[in-house]
């Protein structure tokens, strides 16, 4: 029998009225002859307000007391979803990390996903069992602890038991009905794709795209899971959706693919650095060290034996930048003439597979900004993405013209 994984957000499980919406769902599938694993999230707010108390109680709280309290969340919606799939004559048991067991190693609140034992599950199916109702987010330590995967954690569950169960599918249900081409806040002509390859969401998703998290799109594209994301909130056709999957399977390759963003951005240029062997390794290693997330980084040509390298980053953590720089000059051999911080720019990017096979890709992003009079203040590329930095303020009007450029409506 063909298995299914049903994975469901924290919006779409708000109350025990959406949790019974979305168990006819899951009935929907066993009745077209699937077994289900659903993974759950816990109801929305919940995490948020679970993490509130532990820093309310303790400022320097145990990690693990930490994963013990806050993976309750997930517990609450898996218990009472099967509870409501029993009501609806469903065969239901729901299933804590440690029951399955998912074995995780790393650190408490970040864990990573080591094993997945089918054994104790695949022989409740066995049983006359249809629907395994798993609570996401969570594992079991080397030493038999509880432990949390970090935020988004439960989509990694549920691509992680699709890849175990070797599923013939893995469905993210949300409060959107699928990817599209941009933010359709921002730009209304955004167009609900049907397909996009799992190097392009991996891209999306890392560029500031909400809908998936990074890590199940990597662990998506290393098992060659189908993924596809639709809405709770929507009726569910066999054209619903987005499907993630191989670029060999995707019938229609566009050369851009998305215009993504990241509003929060800043730029940091350190000025008159000397030009010589391993100052990227002195500036960007003790930047590592302090948790910055480094992003773009730029150098210019040398001039008299010195140059300025430039970096971006998230604003909230440049502070941590400036502090840490401003310590490895005092203890070591780093020598600048000035730290300039600009915390007003924005980073968009226009992300597509078909850039591999196309020229020009480039010069259409970098005409079309101009013919909008934005300034471009540091651009980086890969084999299938073009990012640049621009002033914040010139965002909206950014993404609009480069949907426009790349005809991403149609």
């Amino acid at each position: 029998m063909s298995l299914l994984v049903m994975k469901f957000g924290g919006t779409s499980l708000a109350s025990t009225d959406l949790i019974k919406e979305a168990a006819e769902r899951v009935k929907a599938q066993v009745l077209l002859g699937y077994e289900v694993v659903v993974i759950v999230s816990a109801m929305s707010g919940k995490t948020n307000e679970l993490v509130g108390w532990v820093n309310d109680t303790s400022s320097m709280y145990d990690a693990r007391e930490y994963d013990a309290e806050v993976s309750s969340g997930a517990q609450v919606t898996a218990g009472l979803m099967a509870l409501v799939l029993q009501e609806l004559d469903v065969p239901a048991r729901s299933w804590l990390g440690w029951q399955v067991p998912l074995k995780t190693k790393g650190s408490h609140g970040a864990a990573r996903i080591k094993d997945i034992s089918t054994e104790n599950i695949n022989q409740k199916f066995s049983e006359g069992m249809k629907v395994a109702v798993i609570a996401g987010f969570q594992g079991l330590s080397e030493d038999n602890r509880i432990t949390t995967l970090g935020r988004g954690g439960s989509d990694t569950t549920a691509v992680a038991f699709a890849a175990a169960f070797k599923a013939v599918r893995c469905d993210i249900y949300t409060d959107v009905n699928g990817i599209y081409t941009t933010d359709p806040r921002i730009c209304s002509k955004a167009r609900k794709l049907s397909q996009i390859s799992f190097e392009e969401m991996l891209e999306l998703a890392s560029l500031g795209a909400k809908v998936l998290q990074t890590r199940s799109v990597e662990l998506a594209m290393r098992f060659n899971v189908p993924l596809r994301v639709l809405s709770s909130f929507e009726t569910t056709t066999i054209e619903s959706g987005t499907v993630v999957c191989k670029e060999e399977d995707v019938v229609e390759k566009n050369v851009v693919a998305g215009v993504a963003f990241s509003r929060d951005e800043a730029k940091m240029t350190l000025v008159s650095v000397a030009d010589r062997p391993g100052i990227a390794a002195a500036i960007f290693g003790p930047l590592s060290e302090s948790g910055v997330n480094v992003d773009m980084i730029v150098q210019n040509i040398s001039d008299e034996g010195l140059t300025d390298m430039t970096f971006s980053c998230p604003v909230e953590e440049v502070d941590k930048a400036r502090k840490a720089i401003k310590e490895n000059k005092e203890s070591s051999n780093l020598v600048f003439e000035d730290l300039v911080v600009d915390t007003n720019v924005a980073k968009v990017s226009v992300v597509g597979i078909g850039m591999r096979s196309h020229a020009g890709v480039a010069a259409q992003m970098f005409n079309a900004l101009k013919e909008e009079n934005i300034n471009i203040k540091v651009i980086t590329t890969s084999e299938i993405k073009i990012s640049v930095l621009i002033d914040r303020k010139y965002l909206e009007l950014a993404i609009q013209a480069l949907h426009d450029t790349f005809e991403l409506e149609s």
